[in-house]
């Protein structure tokens, strides 16, 4: 009899716990099924290089289809919760059905959101930068913030579009700022009110310093970079107030800005609440350090929505980061094995962070690589080899090297690409169109190809 194994979430953990029970289960002997919301795993550190134009947007996503074992089962569905008595999870379809997908051994591994907070206005007017969605509609504001200003004759009008905040500075804040700082001051000039007026970008923190998983050094090597390019870093300061127009910070200043970028912190995915399993004090799943959920012997649990003992820090959970996440998921998959019969014994989680790479854009990063502290162009170079190495599928490094060449070559692409994605319906062209039913239906047909034409 084949074992049903089903892996709830298509991130760094799922992906990787498909690909290692592909490799080390013996063949026929159990069926692997992934369960995940998009049909691609999003290379998060590359996040921010998308947002900035640096990076095609497809390019930092890895294709599951392509990349998984033909005998990982993909299913697209939306994960809404599970009933470990019954040994079922519960999903809906992409019809929009309710289904129940029985498994033997289940893992969880279903992520992080933004962390939101009760900040009067913050859910109405505040802009994540969490998933690809995000990235592509802050850099399409971003650009659009400058052709309002552009065509504005009010300085103090002008001032707020051109200001530009964020909020957190760990390592989502502070490299989503920087590059698209970098990217504001590549595409300014052909804006010349705006570089008249100029920008204004402030990164907030509430803890004394930024990125605090990173030593004082390298910390505050990135605050002289940002500083010196004329980004104000507020620290021990927190957000009051968001409104369309401004931001009140506990400082007292009232900020006039039409951009806050909300970058403090993750929790996890809020479907973990519906899974029926033991939650620690922050919402994370309780697991032992085999990745095992507490009480359960064939539910486990992996990634940022996993409360997994951190072999580094006595006592506490391991930190939200990609590179967990990757070595869950390959410990998980060997220990899931074994819990099948397999051939070892289930193993504890004894990773501990080996490096740190945060990209500071025009060429500078700051970078751990063990001992070894690198800062400035030399960081810049290794964080780039480590993702170009990281990053699944040959073909998807080829990629990579080419978008970072040609945007060293030829600069950034200053197209404003909102509408992709949402084409305008047939009628809604036709109603634009001349009256009359000749002239109405040609009307339309121009306007639908004028608008392609803007696209393209």
């Amino acid at each position: 009899m084949a074992w049903d194994v089903l892996i709830a979430g298509g991130g760094f953990g799922g992906f990787y716990a498909a690909r290692t029970l592909a490799r080390v289960l013996p063949p026929h002997s159990a069926r692997v099924r992934l369960v995940s919301e998009d049909n691609f795993m999003l290379y998060t550190p590359l996040l921010p290089g998308a947002a900035a134009g640096t990076l095609e947007p497809r390019h930092v996503v890895v294709p599951l289809r392509e990349e998984l074992d033909r005998s990982i089962h993909l299913r697209l569905a939306k994960i809404t919760g599970a009933s470990p008595g019954r040994n079922v999870l519960h999903v809906r379809s992409l019809e929009g059905t309710i289904e129940d997908l029985p498994y033997d051994q289940l893992i969880v591994a279903v992520g992080s959101v933004s962390r939101m907070l009760p900040i009067p206005g913050l859910a109405e007017h505040a802009r994540a930068l969490k998933s690809l969605p995000d990235a592509i509609a802050v850099r399409n504001h971003l650009i659009r913030t400058l052709e309002i200003a552009e065509t504005l004759e009010d300085g103090d009008a002008r001032r707020e579009y051109l200001t530009y905040v964020f909020v957190g500075a760990g390592y989502a804040g502070l490299e989503g700022l920087a590059e698209l700082q970098d990217f504001a001051a590549d595409i300014i000039d052909l804006y010349p009110r705006c570089r008249v007026t100029g920008m204004r970008w402030i990164l907030v923190e509430a803890s004394e310093r930024v990125m605090p998983e990173i030593g004082p050094k390298l910390a505050d090597f990135a605050v002289r970079e940002l500083r010196a390019r004329g980004i104000e870093i507020r620290t021990e300061t927190t957000l009051d107030e968001v409104t369309a127009h401004s931001a009140r910070l506990s400082d007292g200043e009232i900020v006039p800005t039409r951009t806050l970028v909300w970058t403090a912190g993750v929790k996890p995915h809020p479907v973990v609440a519906q899974f029926g399993l033991p939650l620690g004090e922050r919402g994370r799943i309780d697991t032992d350090s085999r990745l095992r959920v507490k009480g359960l012997d064939n539910v486990w649990a992996i990634g940022d929505c996993a409360a997994v003992p951190d072999p580094a820090r006595k006592g506490m959970p391991c930190p939200p980061t990609a590179q967990h996440a990757i070595r869950q998921g390959r410990l998980v998959g060997r220990n899931v094995a074994s819990a099948l019969g397999g051939a070892g014994r289930m193993r504890r989680f004894t990773y501990k962070t080996k490096g740190v790479f945060v990209d500071l854009g025009r060429r500078k990063a700051v970078a751990t690589t063990g001992p070894i502290t690198w800062s400035g162009t030399r960081a810049w170079i290794l964080a780039r080899t480590y993702h170009l190495a990281m990053i699944p599928g040959v073909g998807r490094r080829a990629r990579l090297l080419v978008d970072w060449n040609i945007g060293l070559l030829f600069g950034r692409d200053t197209a404003e690409l909102g509408r992709l994605g949402e084409p305008r319906s047939l009628g809604a062209s036709l109603a634009d169109g001349e009256s009359g039913p000749d002239g109405a239906a040609h009307a339309g047909v121009v306007s639908a190809q004028s608008d392609q034409s803007r696209v393209a």
